[in-house]
């Protein structure tokens, strides 16, 4: 069932969207800020933007990379700022040098070179630009000041090397040195680190059982995909690329981003299916795995969207040895095709009451009903139908009677929105009866600035049912396993017991796992140290059963536990 509803009239003081003044860390397409830090009365802070925004590599010849230097509690922008930029890639250091500029608003002009032979790559990088008179080593260019609209004639500094060549994530590391004055050296220097994804896609093959070949396209945001396969007992696509998981390290990636590309008329990844993911064996959150039908008629786009709490997620599923691991390992494992049922509504001006160029649509699986958490999605489509990227909104769920039942308007208190990289976002909301509910969106804005052209506010009302499936039962795991557990990890039992032990509980159906392709291991038995450490922790109740299981799951993946049906 598919309704459209044109919204009308606006209910006043449902809805209040406040001025937005970024202040704090955030993360955008094409653009990182980076937390403030105090510099006088002042929380100051840079921002890093290229432009384009969204970047693959083959496609640009030149970008530009501005770098801003602001007071984020007045948004006031310093002047006469001399900046140390460094640029890296996967730890090796690609440029280095001073800058020095009048507005506090820094434009490079970047130009991606390739095939450096130097033994380290930032020794073939070439700088444009001439010392500053007054900031001694610091590169400047004498001419008409930049704005975004004038980068083609505006005095920029260049950088020419092996900078944005490659798909990845850069990590842009910015000091000031001197700040409201040339000559003004700061005692303490301010070091921040902003990071900005580049694109690069990578062209592969699946072989069917009928000997079809199938074209894939992965593009990554993050390393080179390496090991692309195909597993034709699942149909799911898997492949890894490096990663350190060192916690230091998450805690300072924002989100890792994947995309596979896979053809609408292969069924298994037909227009309709939906999708689970995995990250070195750990299910994902459904939030980080987004389907788009949308972007291509003949294509479907499936995004991996791993952000920083997942990652942390799944280093504290997988414990310490997943820490020096150095890989992250994807698995798109598809599912059944679901009906879905849908509305779609326009947004309005929240003063003026006038449509903006926002189409919302709100689609959900009727199978899930009151006293459930619905998975509801939501797709932002601009004027001309296409997906709006970087979207910050929100949203409220009211019943019948106007009683609100929930609301989210993001985790920042200071940065409102929940964002939406791709347009697409799913939200479980619970539903605690039938009847009638009216979902209340709005969206603030678009990136970092909250560009405001698509900003607005709408509703839909939805009918809830009863649904008919049931909430997924936990791993069912008796007490008295637990007793077993302890003993293991105390060193009572050997590795080889525990295994043989676990062997018989699940062959007899006494201890229940969710399915688990079993893996081409010798069955040696060699259990590594944290999984011991998690039955540990299980049996005195520091985890739960789900942790434990997933330790299981991975034996059985490994082939150091062997199932027998």
């Amino acid at each position: 069932m598919h309704n459209k509803f044109f919204l009308l009239v606006a209910i006043a003081g449902i809805f209040t969207i406040p001025a937005i003044i970024p202040d704090a860390f955030a993360h955008g397409l094409g653009g990182d800020q980076a937390e403030p830090l105090s510099f006088g009365d002042m929380e100051v802070t840079v921002r890093t933007d290229l432009s384009p925004s969204d970047i693959t590599i083959g496609d640009v010849d030149d970008v530009n990379m501005k770098i801003r230097f602001f007071d984020t509690l007045t948004d006031t922008t310093l002047e006469k700022v001399t900046y140390r930029i460094e640029v890296w890639r996967s730890g090796e250091l690609l440029a280095r040098n001073l800058f020095y500029d009048m507005d506090g608003r820094l434009d490079v002009e970047i130009r991606p070179k390739a095939d450096c032979a130097k033994d380290e790559l930032w020794k073939c990088t070439i700088y444009g630009g001439s010392e500053h008179v007054s900031a001694p080593g610091a590169l400047a260019v004498q001419g008409e000041a930049c704005n975004d609209n004038n980068l083609d004639t505006c005095a920029r500094p260049t950088i020419t090397g092996p900078i944005f060549d490659k798909g990845g994530l850069y990590n842009i590391r910015i000091d000031i040195e001197a700040a409201t004055g040339p000559k003004i050296v700061l005692a303490n220097l301010l070091s921040y680190d902003t990071f900005v994804s580049i694109a690069q896609e990578q062209d592969f093959v699946i072989q069917t059982a009928n000997a079809e070949e199938i074209p894939i396209v992965v593009k990554t945001y993050y390393d080179e995909v390496k090991n692309f396969e195909f597993d034709q007992n699942d149909n799911s696509i898997n492949f890894d690329m490096p990663f350190d998981w060192s916690p230091d390290y998450v805690d300072l990636v924002q989100v890792v981003h994947e995309e596979v590309r896979v053809p609408k008329s292969f069924v298994p990844y037909a227009e309709g299916k939906q999708f689970k993911g995995y990250v070195n064996g750990v299910e994902i959150d459904q939030r980080a795995l987004l389907n788009d039908p949308y972007s291509y008629d003949d294509t479907n786009v499936i995004h991996f969207l791993v952000t920083k709490n997942e990652l942390q997620k799944i280093n504290d599923s997988l414990g310490p040895e997943n820490h020096d691991s150095g890989i992250m390992e994807l698995k798109l494992l598809p599912l059944e095709e679901t009906s879905k049922s849908s509305t779609e509504f326009y947004l309005v001006d929240s003063k003026t009451f006038e449509q903006v160029p926002t189409t919302v649509s709100i689609s959900w699986d009727g199978k899930y009903g009151a006293n459930q958490e619905i998975p509801f999605e939501f797709t932002f489509f601009n004027e001309n139908g296409g997906l709006i990227k970087d979207v910050r909104y929100g949203y409220a769920v009211l019943d019948s009677l106007d009683n609100e039942i929930t609301r989210n308007t993001g985790t920042d208190n200071v940065n409102p929105g929940i964002v939406s990289i791709e347009g697409l976002d799913i939200q479980r909301i619970f539903v605690p009866s039938e009847g009638q509910i009216r979902i209340d969106v709005w969206v603030y804005g678009t990136g970092l600035d909250y560009n405001p052209k698509y900003a607005g506010i709408g509703s839909a009302i939805i009918e809830v049912g009863p649904g008919s499936i049931m909430t997924p039962q936990k791993e069912q795991i008796p007490s008295w396993i637990k007793n077993n557990a302890g003993w293991w990890a105390d060193g009572s039992i050997d590795d080889s017991s525990f295994v043989q032990g676990i062997q018989y509980l699940i062959k007899e159906g006494i201890m229940k796992i969710p399915p688990t392709t079993q893996g081409a291991g010798l069955g040696s038995n060699e259990i590594p140290s944290w999984i011991k450490n998690n039955a540990g922790w299980w049996a005195d109740g520091s985890i739960d059963d789900s942790s434990f299981v997933q330790g299981i799951q991975y034996l059985i993946k490994e082939g150091i536990m062997k199932i027998q049906s």
